[in-house]
């Protein structure tokens, strides 16, 4: 009987080459994968699969991720290049207008033939105000070529310019308080006198703290602060102290003419404050 059902088995079993190729190679394939992972089980192999199937899902969500983070710096960029170009465009139409109240101002500090202008050049970059550079571009005399400010104007010329613009932006910032540190460097005479009526117009909506050697100036102010240093137990310290109506006739007239004070200076002194 058993001889028999032997022969039956044997009878139903094929001969099959490719098929015992492929379960070979299959199986070598397992072999290659255990040692590779290092190994022995096929249940060990199993949960490996299972980490790196949970590992592609993870970076396929990665991808979809990366892909809206993209879209939104798309839609981003898409906006603020609408800010920059009305930046610009706003820009453009204030040009004029602050040329010519800067060009109004000068004329009164002594510079009645001065002119501006200001190129916008766009830019692929985005820079802290919009998309444009600025060149300020500035002729002080008629017939002169224009060139970069800060490399053709003289040191009393740029503190006008610097006054006019500060007088000017002031109008709009509405700041509660402004501190000119010496504005009026390289600057004398009627125009130091003229600088301080500006300044003095300012103080009308503002506050004005301005450091000065120049009596013209100091002598337009509500109050006067005197700043010296002395030496104290071999220490050097700074004083502020304010001034009675006496004591800054006094001051002024030093500086006018120095430490020693003329009766000439002290009348000069009485006239300016007058």
């Amino acid at each position: 009987d058993a001889m028999s059902e032997l022969e039956q088995m044997t009878e139903k079993l094929t001969n099959d080459p490719e098929q015992l190729d492929l379960v070979n190679q299959k199986l070598q394939t397992i072999y290659n994968l255990q040692k590779k992972h290092q190994v022995s089980t096929i249940e060990e192999l199993l949960e490996i699969q299972n980490d790196l199937d949970g590992k592609v899902v993870s970076v396929v969500t990665l991808e979809e991720e990366i892909k809206k983070v993209e879209l939104k710096l798309q839609q981003q960029e898409t906006e603020l290049n609408e800010f920059a170009s009305e930046i610009r465009d706003n820009r453009l139409k204030a040009v004029p207008v602050f040329s010519d109240q800067l060009i109004g101002i000068l004329g009164i500090l002594g510079m009645p033939n001065v002119r501006f202008n200001m190129e916008l050049s766009p830019t692929e970059n985005y820079l802290q105000n919009g998309k444009d550079e600025l060149k300020f571009l500035f002729s002080a005399n008629k017939g002169s070529d224009f060139g970069l400010l800060k490399k053709v104007a003289s040191g009393g010329e740029m503190s006008r310019i610097m006054l006019a613009t500060k007088a000017i932006l002031a109008q709009y910032s509405k700041l509660p308080t402004i501190i000119f540190d010496e504005i009026d460097t390289g600057v004398s005479g009627e125009i130091a006198n003229k600088m301080g009526d500006i300044m003095k117009e300012m103080s009308k909506t503002m506050q004005v703290f301005a450091i000065t050697h120049l009596p013209q100036i100091a002598a337009k102010g509500n109050a006067h602060f005197k700043v010296y240093k002395q030496v104290v137990e071999d220490q050097t310290i700074s004083e502020l102290t304010l001034l009675t109506d006496e004591e800054r006739v006094v001051e002024i007239a030093q500086m006018l003419s120095g430490s020693v004070v003329t009766d000439s200076a002290l009348n000069h002194a009485k006239a300016l404050l007058n």
